[in-house]
């Protein structure tokens, strides 16, 4: 087998995977239905712009979760505003977590907030490090001169 075709498998695998898991779900194919060859960078981008809101979206929770008097609707307000971009994206476990940090906010549960915050900073972690290997095989695959396979 042909480097081309390794690194093809291993993409193939390696999104599989990442379904299963539960990380991506069906909005990240609808994603890459969008992408094409007037705009091969279009999954990449709009994931790197969800990274850059997710670091500001995180401080913001961070900070608010810290004052002497913690706003929940603001904290709520934000993490409506990270359920949201998770879900443009495909980001299902991230998604869940915010889902849960909701209703924490609803019953003004600071310990519980404090958890999930905590929770939610692992799965966007996770899911930013397995996005980014996935963007790295895809280039892998273009360098070696391949073709990415479509998992649309």
């Amino acid at each position: 087998m042909d480097v081309v075709s390794q690194l093809q498998r291993q993409f193939v695998d390696f999104t599989t995977s990442l379904y299963h898991e539960g990380f991506l779900d069906d909005q990240f194919t609808q994603l890459q239905k969008l992408q094409d060859e007037s705009n091969p960078e279009f999954v990449a981008e709009v994931v790197s712009l969800f990274f850059e809101d997710s670091e500001n979206l995180l401080n913001n929770l961070a900070n608010a979760l810290q004052q002497q008097i913690v706003d929940y609707k603001q904290v709520d307000a934000h993490v409506h505003q990270f359920k949201g971009s998770s879900s443009s994206i495909g980001a299902q476990r991230v998604k869940n977590v915010c889902a849960a940090f909701r209703n924490l906010c609803e019953g003004k549960n600071l310990d519980g907030c404090i958890r999930c915050l905590q929770q939610l900073k692992l799965e966007y972690s996770l899911v930013k490090s397995k996005l980014e290997t996935l963007f790295r095989l895809e280039q892998q695959i273009l360098a070696a001169g391949g073709t990415v396979p479509s998992m649309a």
